[in-house]
């Protein structure tokens, strides 16, 4: 016997109840979230330039107009200070000294004989200031005439001027000893100088002189030496990244030819190329072999680094109303506001808007809007 037909719809309807739900569940889109972390950030500045000599010194002859006779170094060869890098033709140096010498011994020779001439003078004032006493005496006893006493006075007088004469000459046999032995000193200076020496230890980096010519201290020097072998990187930053630079930044480089190469700021440009918008830094990379003036340099300079709240930076949405983030909270998407800090690999500082474990959708945020039921998985989970 059928049933009523009341009881068959109903029995019907019993029956599509779940394919309706399961219908329904079906078309809640799923989407991937991702938790909102503490995770460090790290703030960079991108670098490029060149290595430059930290510190160059310029050798250059300190004796002119003489040959160099030989050059003893090759660039790229390290010394040590006081090594022999030239030298120079010394004949006329060698002349120049042996003259001085014999200058210098003429004038000790005239002043002995300033000294004898001072004995002789003292002797013969010592030998006219007795016969002096002697005529006075006599005068005073009336055995000599005025004539006799002004005669022994002149005698004196003499004697005190030959003396003072004689010291004179001394003073000026002492002067040109003086003179003498200044011109000995300069010649062995310039005996010695004919040897070109480093001042300091380095590294050889130009050699511009040539055996023959006549060296001089104008123009192009004969050597030019990296002091210490020590070599910066000169960089460029973009000037809208001057205000997080600072002395003593870590810096991260690629060098050509060495690779990675870590270094720190040293130096900050207190100007700016109006150019190009660029400022100069320069980088102190620790010495290595391979290090070479000129070599093409790029890199990172690390000008914060903090721990903060971040999410996925694919999670941040930028539009007309501002930035935003998708937030699902029990199933349900809402709008929320934040403001975006730093990016750092693939993950956003967020400074406000959201909660340490607030759940965000991590991508294709675009295609959802406020209040759109979704299920979720969490980013990096199986599908």
């Amino acid at each position: 016997m059928p049933f009523p037909r009341s009881l068959a719809a109903w029995t019907l309807g019993l029956a599509l109840m779940p394919m309706i739900t399961l219908a329904q569940t079906a078309k809640i889109p799923t989407v991937t979230v991702a938790p909102a972390t503490t995770a460090e950030v790290v703030a960079q500045v991108y670098v490029t330039g060149s290595l430059v000599a930290r510190d160059e010194v310029l050798i250059f002859p300190q004796v002119s107009g003489f040959s160099i006779e030989s050059l003893t170094v090759q660039v790229g060869d390290q010394v040590q200070a006081g090594d022999v890098l030239a030298t120079l033709a010394t004949g006329n140096l060698v002349v120049q000294q042996t003259t001085a010498k014999a200058e210098l011994n003429r004038t000790v020779s005239a002043i002995s004989q300033a000294q004898s001439q001072i004995a002789t003078a003292q002797a013969g004032l010592t030998q006219a200031e007795a016969q002096l006493a002697r005529v006075q005496a006599l005068k005073d006893r009336g055995a000599a005439t005025q004539a006799d006493l002004d005669t022994v006075v002149a005698a004196a007088e003499q004697a005190r001027a030959a003396l003072a004469s004689a010291k004179d000459g001394l003073a000026v046999a002492q002067a040109q000893r003086d003179q003498a032995q200044a011109q000995l000193d300069l010649a062995d200076l310039n005996l010695e100088h004919a040897q070109i020496t480093a001042p300091v230890a380095g590294i050889i980096s130009a050699r511009n002189g040539q055996i023959g010519a006549i060296a001089a201290s104008g123009g192009e020097p004969i050597y030019r030496l990296i002091a210490g072998g020590a070599v910066d990187v000169e960089g460029e930053v973009i000037e809208t990244a001057l205000a997080g630079l600072a002395i003593g930044n870590p810096v991260a480089l690629d060098i050509a030819s060495i690779g990675p190469v870590t270094g720190t700021v040293t130096r900050i440009a207190p100007t700016v190329d109006a150019a190009n918008r660029m400022a100069k830094v320069t980088i102190e990379v620790p010495p290595q072999a391979g290090l070479r003036p000129g070599l093409f340099a790029r890199g990172t300079i690390e000008t914060l680094r903090h721990q903060a709240l971040t999410i996925p930076a694919a999670a941040i949405q930028t539009d007309s109303a501002g930035t935003y983030v998708l937030r699902v909270t029990d199933g349900v998407v809402s709008h929320v506001p934040v403001t975006a800090g730093l990016l750092w690999q693939d993950a956003r500082e967020v400074l406000s808007g959201l909660a340490e474990g607030d759940l965000v959708i991590a991508r294709a945020g675009a295609f959802f809007s406020q209040g759109d039921a979704v299920n979720t998985i969490t980013e990096g989970a199986a599908e």
